[in-house]
């Protein structure tokens, strides 16, 4: 039977990247949420790409508006925890952006207060809808590389000066940045691991916070290597995946995030593809192109409707997001031991 609908009033927490480019376009591309106002030191940015949207300069006072179902978090990670537990306590859902809070402490009182509150908290992973990331997927389900026992996985980039903004020296650095994306991925594909043993440290001459990292996750016949800096020249490399059954090597980023900050809307008919075709090897034989799946974000934000609306699963359980926050917590406790931490 099909279900009656409804729309779910949804305020927006910041508008910096991640509010602009992976938030506001999808809600309102889904059927079922409507962007009802945004909090924003700077409203003509806002109301430049949004016309008409209703815009509060605190979280207290998108809390008061009438019609807000649904709050997403896209603040500075340090406010994370703070704006997401106001928010539950007012009644509302919440989206947290990643990383879930910048301590594993916090990121588990805001999952106690949704508890209490009997409200859904999820974390925008967005990256388990990349194209490359859907496409290993489909590949491991095949069992195409059969049983794995070397997963790497690249997100580096060529910035070699520092910029002077806040992300730059974000508590953590880049192991709390990019390391959610990268945790998260590998959590989906293998679950949780035994041990991680990390490395995280700033390479760049000035930088404020860490820039490099290079984590292992320890699985009984598998590691999974995570890596990222800020100083590869050449950073084409994504994933190098090895299995029994061959090897998957796939070079270049998932395109979304790019199109849409050059002006392409969710639903446009390119959108998500990756002409970049990795490439599937077995011992003696050539190099196999594979075709990638389609990637995309708007995955996410239909599931998360639909749990709101109708009561269906979370589409990033609070569950797996705690999974994700104690793996990168136990990667600075490794870090800055020089040893091993089991989980």
């Amino acid at each position: 039977m099909a279900h009656a609908s409804k729309q779910i009033g949804v305020g927006l927490v910041g508008y910096g990247l991640g509010g602009r480019v992976f938030h506001a376009p999808f809600i309102q591309a889904t059927d079922g949420l409507a962007l009802r106002a945004v909090v924003s030191r700077d409203p003509v940015k806002v109301l430049g790409e949004l016309p008409d949207m209703t815009v509060v300069p605190s979280v207290d006072e998108l809390l008061a508006q009438d019609g807000i179902d649904l709050v997403v978090v896209s603040s500075p990670d340090a406010l994370h925890a703070e704006h997401a537990i106001a928010a539950l306590r007012a009644g509302k859902h919440v989206v947290v952006d990643k990383p879930f809070a910048t301590t594993l402490a916090d990121a588990r009182l805001i999952a106690e207060t949704a508890d209490l509150a009997g409200k859904m908290v999820t974390v925008f992973h967005n990256r388990r809808w990349d194209a490359d990331f859907l496409t290993l997927k489909r590949l491991i389900g095949e069992g195409r590389l059969g049983r794995i026992v070397h997963f790497e996985s690249h997100f580096d980039r060529w910035r070699p000066e520092p910029a002077a903004v806040w992300k730059e020296a974000r508590e953590g650095g880049s192991w709390l940045d990019l390391g959610p994306h990268l945790v998260d991925q590998a959590l989906c594909l293998f679950g949780r691991p035994e041990a991680v043993t990390a490395d995280i440290c700033a390479m760049r001459e000035g930088a404020p916070a860490p820039d490099w990292f290079h984590a292992g996750l320890h699985y009984p016949g598998l590691r999974a290597v995570l890596h990222s800096s800020k100083l590869a020249a050449d950073h084409r490399l994504r994933f190098a995946v090895h299995g029994t059954g061959g090897s998957w090597i796939k070079h270049g980023l998932d395109t979304q995030e790019g199109a849409i900050v050059a002006g392409a809307l969710p639903g446009d008919t390119n959108l998500g593809c990756d002409p970049v075709l990795g490439m599937f090897s077995q011992a003696g034989n050539r190099e196999l192109p594979i075709a990638n799946e389609r990637g995309n974000y708007g995955l996410f934000w239909q599931g998360l409707a639909r749990a709101v609306q109708w009561n269906e699963p979370n589409p990033v359980p609070v569950n797996e997001a705690l999974s994700v926050m104690d793996v990168l917590q136990a990667g600075l406790e490794s870090a800055a031991k020089g040893c091993t931490v089991r989980l």
